[in-house]
């Protein structure tokens, strides 16, 4: 909830407010919106990380139970809860942005659909970008996020300390934005995705099924990044985490001795 309470927040915010005062309307501040979107991930990991782990992402719970022993049993009440805040979350956008979103988009169409929900090359039709580039994108982009997400929270790796590294992982989701933002919009995350989706279209957003093409287009932010998820955990261990020591513990800020 969290989350999508600034993600989608900030999407409002320059897609509604920049609409009000340029005729274009456009996606605006790109930078604004990856920094928005990787303190949101952040302050989402801190509130719930005691609780759950935080995970914030099915495709984060479904990488940890095939590679880090996160019991199956409790992957899908994870991801109906992350969905079911992602939807609270966005309804609440919605309301808050009533009147911009009514003024700036009165049929509310594609033009501010990707406020809540990805779409291939944001909505962009000049960008020849359909669902299979999009998916291949989401792929790449989950994939990533989870190799780092290994990587950050190993504790036989050199993870970050005092307790930093939720906002390194932030960090890696503003990267993320500003490196592989355009193609779909780096949702990574199929619960950031359906839920938001869901709200809008219940909301009065009739086409948040379809992408700008009118194909449907919703499976691709969810079935993408489970698979990216996977394979970037699976990267990890082979090329990383097997060759990390374990006999014993290294002194806090040294680099790990060699396996061998």
């Amino acid at each position: 909830m969290v989350l999508i309470l600034f993600g989608c927040g900030v999407v409002a915010q320059v897609v509604a407010g920049g609409a009000l005062t340029d005729p274009a309307g456009g996606l605006g501040d790109h930078d604004s919106i990856s920094w928005a979107w990787g303190l949101a991930v952040t302050l989402g990991v801190y509130v719930a990380a005691r609780l759950s782990g935080a995970h914030l992402n099915p495709a984060v719970t479904v990488a940890l139970a095939a590679f880090k022993g996160f019991p199956w049993r409790k992957v899908v009440p994870y991801a109906l809860a992350q969905t079911a805040g992602a939807f609270v979350a966005a309804l609440l956008v919605r309301w808050n942005y009533t009147e911009a979103l009514a003024k700036a988009d009165p049929g509310h169409t594609i033009k501010t659909q990707f406020v809540f929900s990805t779409l291939p090359a944001n909505g962009n039709t000049a960008l020849p970008v359909h669902e299979w580039g999009a998916f291949r994108d989401q792929v790449i982009g989950t994939a990533i996020l989870l190799l780092l997400i290994m990587a950050l929270t190993d504790l036989l790796n050199n993870p970050p300390g005092a307790n930093l590294a939720p906002f390194v992982i932030g960090l890696v989701v503003v990267a993320i934005g500003m490196a592989f933002g355009t193609n779909a919009g780096y949702a990574i995350n199929p619960a950031r995705d359906f839920g938001p989706r869901l709200a809008s279209f219940v909301t009065g957003y009739g086409g948040a099924w379809r992408d700008q093409y009118g194909n449907f287009y919703f499976w691709v932010p969810i079935v993408a990044p489970l698979i990216g998820g996977l394979l970037g955990a699976a990267l990890y261990k082979v090329f990383i985490g097997r060759f990390l020591p374990t006999a014993e513990a290294e002194p806090p800020g040294r680099v790990p001795a060699s396996a061998d």
